[in-house]
């Protein structure tokens, strides 16, 4: 990556980022901001992001009723992408709410099986007000993709309480370039451990 002074990637110091085999796992409520900080991380680490909602998007449009589980279908298909990427030596974020036990247990598995580095990263808003203002004003252009309300994600919020995974816990109410810098600056330490 070029340097450039729009972008908080060109200060990341890759001195201990040299292994090749790390899952990144997004985690957070809908509209908390977690596709921005993975699809600017992604950018700054040159890695793939593997985002469950186009996932099923896709499924949805080639004909799979959405009475079927297709939101666990989704996280499946992102697992085995995702172990194909770690398995070519590439890193990987995958990008999804992943709030609860089975899916953080997902992934767990996957690093281990690959014996890849696996780093949580969850994506909070602190302001509840300007957390619904998002989710309610966004548009991702996925096509076929029903947002879900402000009430359904509320429902979703308990399910991080009893995570117990050590992580690093960003609030989207702080800039995108500084979170990014934030996760970043953890990468690469925890990399070092």
């Amino acid at each position: 990556m070029e340097p450039s002074p729009e972008h908080p990637a060109d200060e990341f110091c890759t001195g201990c980022w040299d292994r090749e085999d790390v899952l990144v796992v997004m985690a957070g409520l809908p509209g908390a901001g977690k596709s921005a900080v993975a699809a600017d991380l992604a950018r700054a680490l040159g890695c793939a992001v593997l985002s469950v909602d186009p996932v099923e998007a896709a499924m949805w449009r080639a004909g799979v009723d959405r009475d079927q589980p297709t939101g666990l279908a989704a996280y499946v298909v992102a697992e085995a992408l995702a172990a194909e990427q770690l398995a070519l030596g590439h890193d990987v974020i995958v990008d999804a709410v992943n709030g609860v036990e089975p899916a953080w247990k997902q992934w767990r598995r996957l690093a281990e099986r690959t014996g890849s580095v696996l780093r949580f990263i969850e994506v909070r808003c602190s302001d509840e007000d300007e957390h619904r203002r998002r989710l309610e004003g966004r548009v991702r252009g996925i096509v076929g993709f029903r947002e879900p309300t402000w009430e359904s994600v509320q429902a979703r919020r308990a399910g991080f309480d009893d995570w117990r995974d050590d992580r690093l816990v960003l609030d989207s109410m702080a800039s995108l370039d500084q979170n990014v810098r934030l996760a970043l600056d953890d990468l690469a330490e925890f990399s070092c451990r």
